[in-house]
């Protein structure tokens, strides 16, 4: 089994130890655990070594991903909007 290619041609890993995945995806390393115990990211013992497939860590956060719709979207940008202008006029 070979490694994929990322868009910069470099070979992504097919899996990182508990460090790299706490990285990769902002979680902390209790969690990363609790998700590998729960079963929802899979991983791999090699000796010593705890190895966390990378797939398994992409297909859980995209399984957990929020969908952004257009009203919410513009909703978001106008929030923005609305601070950025109230922020201006005030004096400090």
């Amino acid at each position: 089994m070979s490694a994929s290619r990322s868009e910069t041609g470099a070979a992504e890993p097919i899996s990182v130890k508990v460090p790299e995945a706490v990285r990769m995806t902002g979680l902390s390393r209790s969690r990363i655990y609790e998700l590998m115990k729960s079963g929802d990211i899979e991983h791999a013992k090699v000796g010593s070594s705890t190895l966390i497939l990378v797939e398994s860590v992409r297909r859980f956060v995209l399984s957990r991903r929020v969908p952004v719709s257009a009203s919410s979207a513009s909703h978001c940008t106008e929030s923005a909007e609305t601070r950025e202008t109230a922020g201006m006029g005030r004096a400090r």
